[in-house]
């Protein structure tokens, strides 16, 4: 009886121990993918963070009297650039990547211009910019490589995050352009890198 209580001891010893290896194997193999989706996250949300501060001092920049200048006559004006970076964020964010039914860009009067004041502007895409901050923040990280139908191309949800930042950095460039050709120096880009 001794020694079949030795051999259960021994098989539990080893189912023990085989337990133990195959949970440090899959920590060992979990953790660093684990750790660069969380790494990709902060990292991008320390680049919003830097790009709604650089986007809001060009925007306080320029004149309100100024905000309806367009660098050429079918070009969108300052105003509209800027309402519009709020408008494909909350898109690429809120829709895309939360699951929110989009807003109707020809309806839609709370990411439009129209009948705003500078400040009130100011205060939307400020407003717009901390939801999609908050949405990231508690993103599922796990969804990253679901794909999307994105204007007919499919794209992941790393690809939507990376899309909505080359968007507003496409925004932001008109709205630089616009800012020069009124005489005004825009803010030092390289401090909100």
């Amino acid at each position: 009886m001794k020694k079949a209580n030795e051999k259960t001891t021994s098989s539990l010893s080893i189912v023990k121990q085989h337990h133990v290896l195959m949970f440090f194997l899959f920590a060992a193999f979990s953790a660093p993918l684990f750790g660069q989706e969380n790494a990709y996250i902060s990292e991008y949300l320390e680049r919003l963070e830097n790009s709604k501060k650089y986007l809001m001092l060009i925007a306080e920049n320029m004149p309100e009297d100024h905000y309806e200048f367009r660098v050429t006559p079918e070009s969108k004006s300052f105003a509209e650039n800027l309402m519009h970076i709020g408008w494909a964020m909350d898109w690429h964010s809120q829709s895309l990547l939360g699951g929110r039914e989009p807003r109707d860009w020809q309806t839609d009067t709370e990411l439009r211009p129209r009948n705003k004041s500078k400040e009130e502007m100011i205060a939307k895409i400020v407003e717009t910019f901390d939801k999609t901050i908050q949405l990231i923040q508690h993103f599922d990280i796990n969804q990253l490589d679901d794909s999307l139908d994105y204007f007919g191309l499919a794209r992941t949800k790393r690809q939507i995050l990376m899309l909505l930042a080359d968007h507003i950095t496409h925004h932001r460039a008109q709205m630089l352009v616009a800012l020069r050709l009124k005489g005004i120096v825009p803010p030092r880009y390289v401090l909100y890198q």
